[in-house]
């Protein structure tokens, strides 16, 4: 152990849950980063194990699970961009992966040296697994579109587009263990309290 500098990382870290997602929209039940994040732990996880149990898949659930809490967290540097402005068109989608590239690597370089490689995979995008990031991409998907599911059943017409969107992205991520997911799983988010318990 040789470095004592304090760090700045988990404080960053901490600042996840100011950060609002969805601004553009108006919504029923406001959610941040950090909220998110949890959530498609939870949902990559359980995407991880059902691909085990039922596709011959070989994927680290828990590893999976924590490459999803870090997924987002470039953003404590950059903030959320909604998605119809960084998908505008290909060049600017393009020039916004650059900027997460970079507030990752800054993230990154916040944590003390010694601990610097063990982090990178799961703070900075490109040294993720490639089979548990697109099993992360599907769950932040998923949760994506049912966060649009439970704004219309609590009748927020506004989401109505972002879920033709999604079901779209959602259609280009398609794997068996998402398809499980949304037929066991996904019914419930249109339910209220009452119809759950």
């Amino acid at each position: 152990m040789t470095d004592q500098t304090p760090s700045h990382f988990f404080a960053h870290l901490a600042r996840m849950k100011l950060i609002q997602r969805w601004p553009l929209m108006r919504s029923v039940s406001a959610e941040n980063v950090s909220e998110h994040s949890l959530q498609v732990a939870f949902v990559a996880h359980a995407l991880a194990m059902i691909k085990n149990r039922f596709f011959n898949g070989t994927l680290n659930p828990e590893r999976v699970a924590l490459l999803a809490m870090y997924h987002d967290s470039s953003e404590v540097l950059t903030g959320d961009l909604p998605t119809p402005i960084k998908y505008f068109n290909p060049d600017i989608a393009k020039e916004y992966k650059k900027i997460e590239a970079a507030a990752e690597e800054k993230l990154l370089s916040m944590l003390p040296p010694e601990l610097q490689q063990d982090f990178a995979p799961f703070v900075v995008s490109q040294h993720a697994c490639v089979q548990s990031a697109a099993v992360v991409k599907q769950a932040d998907a998923l949760c994506a579109y049912l966060k649009c599911v439970e704004e219309l059943s609590a009748g927020n017409h506004e989401y109505a587009r972002a879920k033709k969107r999604l079901e779209i992205t959602l259609q280009e991520r398609r794997s068996e263990e998402m398809d499980y997911f949304l037929r066991i799983f996904a019914p419930s988010f249109e339910l209220s309290l009452d119809e759950i318990s």
